[in-house]
């Protein structure tokens, strides 16, 4: 019987790695649209046990230490996941049902363009409005995120050269930098794409220039939080505040970093931005401690491996970035090929039962291991980087 599932499961990969899924990726999306279902029909009974929390649930995140259903309310740093999530399965498959779903969950983040106290703008607005625009032209959405990017670069100091990250723990930090913050940068690209004002592009490139030179290790690691003097720009504290220690490889830390870097290729066509991807994901694919699926432990230095958590949020991150990435390095065949083994791993060993965890889709993401918050469960973010992996597998053009 194991003889079987091994076979199975090579199978299954091989398919996923050729390129030629055989009717597979239309089976996953199928999985994807009866697990959202379900945690469509189970958000009521969340919302009812809210009681006197502030703010308005509006997304599902995860699930807590009782198995049941968690939300946020917009000002939450995943609120904008579950909408992009909505909006990918409507990309997918044309259909109204998602669609009406997409601009319902969406809507309720609009007060967000206004939320000056927070970095993560990109990831609420972008995966969500963002999403919303490039698939539907609607006006409005392109207002928000107009709106939502002069908001954001009201975080940005040019002593410091980057974007503010938090505004909390400030007996820690005084201007910290987290490497997540490099997603954010998206949407301030798009601004000027819509607007024509440079304002946000130059930031953006700022922020990525700052981040390249200060948050590196020589092997092309990143550190989590930068600490900055406000009044020099001279660097403070380099920490690792969800990793393991200051100078671990905390996974989904590096996952960011590779997608940001992607994405600022992309935007830009700056070599110097390829070069960094490639670095990265060269730490990344030739790590002696990335297991064989290439699905990672949440930290690379973790260690009680190979008795750690992954992170499934990080591989999705990872495969979504490598997919892309594909598309611009001379290394796209083998990243393709990479990116393809962590779907054919996460489709085959990571996806939720069907009709089970209310409706995720994936399962086994780590969130803050050293907080003990959010440890082998499923997260919203982990699912929108899993359909925007598999998105891009069916759309991705590998450079010859």
């Amino acid at each position: 019987m194991k003889k079987i599932i091994s076979l199975t499961f090579t199978f299954f990969l091989t398919l996923f790695i050729a390129g030629h899924s055989y009717g597979q990726l239309q089976k996953v999306f199928q999985g994807a649209q009866e697990q959202t279902r379900l945690l469509l029909k189970d958000i009521p009974a969340a919302q009812a046990q809210w009681g006197n929390k502030k703010g308005t649930p509006v997304s599902p995140r995860t699930l807590d230490p009782q198995g049941e259903l968690v939300l946020v309310p917009s000002r939450d740093w995943t609120s904008g996941f579950f909408p992009g999530t909505l909006w990918f399965l409507y990309e997918y498959t044309g259909k109204n049902e998602w669609l009406m779903q997409a601009r319902e969950f969406t809507t309720s983040i609009e007060p967000e363009k206004w939320n000056g106290g927070t970095h993560d703008m990109g990831f609420k607005i972008y995966c969500s409005f963002g999403s919303g625009y490039r698939l539907t032209g609607d006006p409005h959405y392109r207002e928000v995120i107009i709106q939502s990017a002069q908001t954001l670069i009201t975080r940005f100091k040019p002593e410091t050269g980057c974007i503010r990250s938090w505004d909390h723990n400030r007996d820690k930090w005084g201007y910290p930098v987290i490497i997540d913050n490099m997603m954010n940068l998206e949407l301030l690209f798009a601004a000027t794409r819509l607007t024509g004002d440079s304002t946000f592009w130059k930031i953006a490139v700022s922020h990525a220039n700052t981040t390249m030179k200060n948050h590196f290790r020589p092997d092309f690691s990143s550190y989590h939080v930068i600490d900055y003097d406000t009044l020099t720009g001279e660097v403070l504290k380099r920490n690792t505040h969800q990793g393991y220690s200051h100078e671990s490889a905390w996974a989904r830390g590096q996952a960011w970093a590779l997608y940001g870097y992607t994405l600022c290729y992309r935007e830009t066509r700056d070599p110097k931005y390829l070069r960094q991807a490639e670095q990265i994901a060269a730490f990344i694919l030739n790590h002696p401690r990335l297991p064989a699926d290439l699905i990672p432990y949440w930290d690379f230095d973790a260690p009680g491996i190979p008795d750690e958590p992954r992170d499934v949020s990080a591989a999705a991150v990872i495969a979504s970035a490598l997919f892309e990435l594909a598309g611009y390095s001379d290394q796209g065949k083998d990243y393709r090929k990479k990116a393809r083994k962590i779907v054919g791993a996460l489709t085959q060993n990571y996806r939720a039962k069907p009709g089970e965890a209310h409706g995720f889709i994936l399962l086994q993401s780590t969130g803050s291991k050293p907080a003990n918050s959010e440890v082998n469960v499923p997260l919203s973010y982990a699912d929108y980087y899993y359909l925007e992996a598999l998105l891009r597998s069916r759309d991705a053009k590998v450079k010859k």
